[in-house]
Formats: structure tokens, C-alpha cells, sequence
């Protein structure tokens, strides 16, 4: 395959990639409380979380108050009385269980509303809230609980045996039944009751979500606390994990990554006969092709192989007759054909069989050539991007909106390329030459029209924007109308890492870094998406963690991290965007649970401890004082790598000592395994057992032929 060529620009060798990383990036600044808590210091004021079952086609939500949002209604639960409610806390029973607690208090007593989902035999889906009232001073108090139906259409009430049913509007069939009598004294009351500490005053509230008459709850209206045991026996025996992988992660990390595996579970459903690996509840519920490269690769690290490999073909599924693949961004965003073959070939490579790869054949080259017809059309237009020769003017996305002169749709476009292209040349699979040719014309245009677009930032350093200076924003009258830098650089983040079309040393690469740095606050990078001004695109923390991650800067990959996780709500799961604490003019976009940030947070768990760079396998990359403190132990399973099976472990051997653990299975054997020759502040790399080592500066090269081995740090 002679137009191709991996040593060209925009690929690197595992030697040059051994020799940038001697060289780290130089960071622009320090990372800040390095070790800080997990402890949901940014949550969202302002949020929602799921409490269905995977793969549920009712997606019921629960919002901050406790109440249940539904679309055009929602169901809130209070008190008679003047005093405002003051929402006390929100809990999970567990990271893995969605039964959801939410204290809500008044000066006399609490509100307790315990919210869960039930799918019994005979009865179907039903949400169900448990409405307990409990005194705070004295022994006894009397309360009246009050539902409030917020919806466009009318709701009226009638009786149901020892109950009521409320129905909207022109529905045969009830929003909800209640286990006693509803009145009208204000909204809809239920029956005064006394409640003591040792006796709450207790009602029960269902909601059917499958269009059951009343009836068909009666028996389980008058059992709550069966129906709760049952929701409770369901999620206990629930397991986060598929197939022989297995994570052991401590503190807020394990409790992250089984908050997010079920997040994902939730939000995904059949549509149209296909699994679909969906965004999100609401607004976000379907498929978007670069969200769903990252929850896909997700779901395989999470062991859930066969429902990856739907969700691919799901993908693929969107290809139109001219090639293009598109989904949730819209027919602008050129950049999703690229990114769904860069999906194929890492699907391919974590399930190391590249049949479907081979057998896709016909559709790669279909999608390469819409790529091709795209830049050819770019050409023909008067923009920046058609003169240096790129994909045409496009939707940018993350706060880049319109057709515009850009580089996000050329970045990853390239980084599909490149993955095909290599691929194909691994498996010296012949018919992939135009793949191979456009990549390495694109490449060089992109390497021509970089120099030129570079800005110099304020802060004294030139960074790579995505929106090109010929664009009218840069010199708006009003300077809040201007573009901020660092605005939609989620695909340079990309580009840099996974798509690895930089060295760590390239100019773009420190660029963004310093830029990354500069625009943090909270502790991760703001204004950055859709909200220009206070306001953070939660997510994008991860990627941007990754990119530090990947270039030797651990201490800002993990306060980057950190800030992501604090970000999210004590339920575990984020908003898109929300604004900065104190800010008077963000709000809050996009949905939630966000499940590209479930995703990411897998991702970012996984690669702390085995990263893939290329041909180079990075072992513990991320581990630190910060993860060594609890003296807990890490472990993954079976882990899909694309050299195979990997099992790592890191747990204490004693005294101030930890001994790491790696076993690979067959596959593409790496060019470099690498372990840092220190971890954290005070341990040092002691020896290795099993594997022969070399030194290599800051860092360890074990040899990539051992299967199995184990190496010990200690005090030094």
C-alpha cells in the first residue's frame, strides 16, 4: 500500500512515542489541591436522576425536590401549611440501587418520599412514591400531604375502593391511584393523620406507566413495603459488570463506576427492532454517533460485549446512500461518518475479531468516499476551509453553532481515517488505498492550514482555535458576543487523545493544554460549550482529563477529574452544562443523566490503570498519592484491550510497599508495556518479577513478549 505511509504526519511510531513522552508537556501552571475530596462540591443545584430499569421504555424521572417529571407534567408532593419546603438531602440506597430518598423538611416535622420502580407479574410497570411525615419537636403532629398535578390538561379525581384515581383530561385511564381518598382543599389532599417518630403518618402513591386501569393496582396499593422489598431484591441481585469482566475500585471511584454502569443500562432501549445505546431521558434519547462512541467502548469495558456490537451495527445502520453517516448532530455534522468508522475499528479492536471489519468493507469505502466528496465540494466554496483544503464549512458543535469555517469536522474525520487506514494495512487487507490517499491529503492540507489559524492567547502562549479568524464573531462590537477561546475545543481534546493524530510535543498539543489550564475554574475547564459565559460543560472535563492523562501530567488529569466527579449531583450522574457557582447570567442545558459523562467516567477509570497510547500499553498511568491513601486495593478483570485480555491489579503488600499484578491473553502484542518509575510522592519501583525491564527516565519498559508478571514499589 505504497500511498500509505505510517510514518507520515499526524501517526507515530511506539519509539517516537516513547521518546515525546520523556518529554512531557510543560504544564502552564500547577495543579492545585491535587488530592482533593470527592465530595460533590459543584453538584447542580438544579438536577434529575433515573429510577427505571434497564432498557425500560418508561423513563421516569425524579427532580430535586422529589418531584416525578414526565413529559408536559409533573407530580410534586408537600405539605398543608405557609412554611416553604426546604429540601434537606437526596439519596440513593445504593450507587447500583435507584431507590430514591428525598427529605424535605418543615419546623415541625419531615417529609420522607421514598420513590422507586416495580415491574411485578399481572401488573406491569408502575412508579411508586412512599409519603411518610415524621415530628421534629414534638411528640405528636398532625399533617395533611398534598399532591400537585402540574399539566396543561385538567385532572379530575374519582373514587377507587378505599382510594382515589386521578385522571387528565380526556385519558380513560389514571395518572395516578392513591391508598386514600383524595380531597380539594388545596390541590389534592390526602386525609389529615397524626405522625410520632415511632408511627409516621404514611400514605402510598402509584403512577401506572403502561396504561393499567386502576384496578390492576389495587393489590399492590394496599403492600407497599412488598413492592419496595421486591424493587430492593431486584437491584441487590443486579450486576454492573457482563461476561468474565470484573472491577474492584475503592471509595467514590467503585461507587462512580456502578452509579454510571446502571446510568447507561437505563437510558439504553430497542428502537425500531435495534439496541440503542441512548444519550439520554429526554431531549437526548436517541443516538448520537460521537456520544456513542464513548458509551459504546464504555459498555465493552463494563463486560456487556454482544449489546456493543448491536449498538455498533445501530450506528452503522445510519448510513445513507451517499455514505454519510448521520444521527442526533444533524446533516452538517460531517465529522460523524468519520467518527463512526473510528468506532467500527475500536469496536473491532476490544472484541479482537475483525471480521465485521472485513465484512464492512463496501460501507468504510462508501463513508470514505462521502468524505472525499465532501472535501472536493469544500473546494468549491469560498471559505478558509475549501482554500486550505478541508472538509467544508460545518456544524462545530459544543457551542459552535451554524455552518462555519472550522476544524472540528477535518479532526475527526482524520482520526476515522487514520484508523482504518492502519487497520487495514495491519491486516494487509488490500481495497482500502482511497482511505489510505485521503487521509494522507487531508493530513497535509490540515498541516498547512494550522500555522495560519494559530492565536496568540493573553495569557502569552498560541493555541489552535476551531473557529478560523476569517469568522465575523472574532471582531464583534460587543465583546461578549466574541468567541471565547477555548470554545468547542472537545475536538481537538479528541483528536489528541483517543484519536492520537498529534506528539505530545507538537505545538496544537501544548497550545491546548495551556489553554485547557488558563480557562479553568472549579477545577475544570469553563466556557468551553454552549454556555460562553460562568458556565462549564461538565463531560468535557473528562476528555480533557484524558488528554493530560495521555501526555504525563497526572496531577492535572486527576484535579481535572476530580473537579468532573464533584460536578456531578450526590446521585450520581450530571447535567450537560450548568452554570458557575455565584454566576448571574448562565443556566443549565442539555439533559440529565447525561450518559456520554456516565461514559467518560468509566473510560477515565479504566485508563488510570491500563491506558492504550498507540503500540504502547501505559500501566497504572493515573494512580497517585491521592489513590493510594485509603491502602484499598484496584482491580479489573478481563479488561478489553485491543492487545487483548488484560488483568491488572495494584493492592498493599505491606508496610509502606504495593505490589502491581499484569496478565495479558493472546492478542496484538504491544510494541512497549511502561510503568512509571515512581508512583505518587514516596514509592519507587523496586522489581519486577517474571519480565525483563529497561529504564527509561521517569519511566519503566517491561518487556511487551511477558504475559504475566508482577513488579513491587517501595519507600525510598
Amino acid at each position: 500500500m505504497s500511498t500509505f505511509d505510517r510514518r507520515q504526519f499526524l501517526t507515530r511510531t511506539a519509539a517516537g512515542t516513547a521518546a515525546a513522552l520523556a518529554r512531557p508537556v510543560q504544564a502552564a501552571g500547577t495543579a492545585r489541591d491535587q488530592n482533593s475530596a470527592i465530595d460533590f462540591r459543584y453538584a447542580p443545584l438544579s438536577g434529575q436522576t433515573a429510577f427505571c430499569f434497564p432498557d425500560d421504555h418508561a423513563k421516569s424521572l425524579i427532580g430535586e425536590r422529589g418531584e416525578l417529571r414526565y413529559a408536559n407534567l409533573t407530580v410534586e408532593f408537600s405539605l398543608l401549611g405557609t412554611e416553604p419546603d426546604v429540601v434537606a438531602g437526596q439519596r440513593l440506597e445504593a450507587p447500583e440501587i435507584p431507590i430514591i430518598h428525598t427529605r424535605i423538611e418543615r419546623p415541625e416535622a419531615w417529609l420522607e418520599l421514598t420513590t422507586f420502580a416495580t415491574n411485578r407479574a399481572g401488573e406491569g410497570r408502575v412508579d411508586n412514591v412512599i409519603i411518610e411525615v415524621r415530628p421534629r419537636t414534638a411528640t405528636r403532629v398532625y399533617a395533611v400531604p398534598v399532591i400537585a398535578v402540574k399539566a396543561k390538561r385538567e385532572v379530575s379525581v374519582k373514587a377507587e375502593g378505599a382510594g382515589s384515581a386521578v385522571f387528565l383530561e380526556g385519558s380513560a385511564t389514571p395518572l395516578l391511584v392513591s391508598d386514600a381518598p383524595l380531597g380539594g382543599r388545596s390541590g389534592l389532599t390526602l386525609p389529615e393523620g397524626a405522625a410520632e417518630a415511632s408511627r409516621p403518618l404514611r400514605r402510598f402513591v402509584r403512577l401506572p406507566q403502561e396504561g393499567q386501569p386502576a384496578e390492576r393496582l389495587r393489590d399492590g396499593l394496599a403492600a407497599p413495603e412488598a413492592l419496595l422489598d421486591e424493587a430492593r431484591t431486584y437491584w441487590r441481585s443486579w450486576r454492573a459488570f457482563g461476561g468474565a469482566v470484573a472491577w474492584q475500585l475503592p471509595g467514590r471511584y467503585g461507587e462512580f463506576l456502578r452509579a454510571c454502569a446502571r446510568n447507561i443500562l437505563q437510558a439504553r432501549e430497542m428502537k425500531d427492532g435495534r439496541l440503542t445505546f441512548q444519550v439520554g431521558p429526554t431531549v437526548y434519547r436517541g443516538l448520537w454517533v460521537v456520544d456513542g462512541h464513548f458509551i459504546l467502548e464504555a459498555a465493552r469495558y463494563l463486560g456487556y460485549d454482544a449489546e456493543a456490537q448491536q449498538g455498533l451495527e445501530t450506528t452503522w445502520a445510519r448510513q445513507r446512500a451517499d455514505g454519510g453517516i448521520f444521527a442526533g448532530g444533524g446533516a452538517e455534522h460531517w465529522k460523524d461518518t468519520g467518527i463512526a468508522m473510528f468506532t467500527l475499528v475500536r469496536q473491532c479492536e476490544l472484541a479482537q475479531d475483525f471480521s465485521y471489519f472485513v465484512k464492512m468493507r463496501p460501507e468504510i469505502l462508501r463513508a470514505a468516499g462521502f468524505l472525499r466528496d465532501m472535501r472536493d465540494k469544500g473546494k468549491n466554496e469560498d471559505s478558509a476551509n475549501g482554500r486550505y483544503g478541508l472538509l467544508p464549512r460545518g456544524f462545530g458543535d459544543g457551542g459552535l453553532g451554524g455552518l462555519r469555517s472550522e476544524f472540528t469536522n477535518t479532526l475527526w474525520a482524520l482520526a476515522g481515517l487514520k484508523a482504518v487506514a492502519e487497520t487495514a494495512a495491519r491486516l494487509k487487507a488490500p481495497g482500502y488505498e482511497p482511505v489510505s490517499q485521503l487521509y494522507a491529503e487531508l493530513g497535509s492540507a490540515l498541516r498547512a492550514a494550522m500555522p495560519r489559524e494559530m492565536r496568540r492567547h493573553a495569557a502569552g502562549f498560541d493555541y489552535l482555535p476551531m473557529l478560523m479568524k476569517e469568522d465575523k464573531a472574532w471582531e464583534a462590537p460587543n465583546e461578549r458576543e466574541r468567541p471565547q477561546p477555548q470554545i468547542a475545543q472537545w475536538a481537538l481534546s479528541h483528536a489528541i487523545y483517543p484519536g492520537l493524530l498529534f506528539d505530545p510535543a507538537d505545538p496544537v498539543v501544548r497550545g491546548h493544554v495551556a489553554l485547557m489550564q488558563a480557562s479553568t475554574k472549579e477545577d475544570i475547564p469553563a466556557e468551553t460549550g454552549w454556555l460562553p459565559h460562568e458556565g462549564v460543560w461538565n463531560y468535557n472535563a473528562a476528555f480533557v482529563a484524558h488528554v493530560y492523562l495521555w501526555a504525563g501530567l497526572p496531577d492535572w488529569a486527576r484535579l481535572t477529574f476530580h473537579g468532573f466527579l464533584n460536578h456531578a449531583t450526590p446521585l450520581y450522574c450530571w447535567r450537560e452544562e450548568q452554570p458557575l457557582r455565584g454566576s448571574l447570567s448562565a443556566g443549565y442545558i442539555g439533559d440529565m443523566p447525561h450518559n456520554w459523562a456516565s461514559a467518560e467516567c468509566v473510560l477515565y477509570l479504566r485508563h488510570m490503570l491500563a491506558l492504550e497510547d498507540g503500540d504502547a500499553l501505559r500501566l497504572i498511568p493515573g494512580i497517585g498519592d491521592f489513590e493510594l491513601a485509603s491502602g484499598d486495593p484496584y482491580r479489573v478483570d478481563q479488561t478489553p484491550t485491543r492487545f487483548g485480555r488484560l488483568s491488572v491489579s495494584l493492592e498493599p503488600a505491606g508496610g509502606r510497599r504495593w505490589r502491581l499484578t499484569a496478565e495479558r491473553g493472546g492478542g496484538q502484542e504491544p510494541a512497549s508495556v511502561v510503568l512509571p518509575a515512581v508512583l505518587g510522592s514516596g514509592l519507587r519501583l523496586a522489581e519486577v518479577k517474571g519480565a525483563a525491564t529497561k529504564p527509561d527516565g521517569a519511566r519503566v519498559l517491561v518487556d511487551p513478549t511477558a504475559r504475566s508478571w508482577t513488579a513491587v514499589y517501595g519507600a525510598y
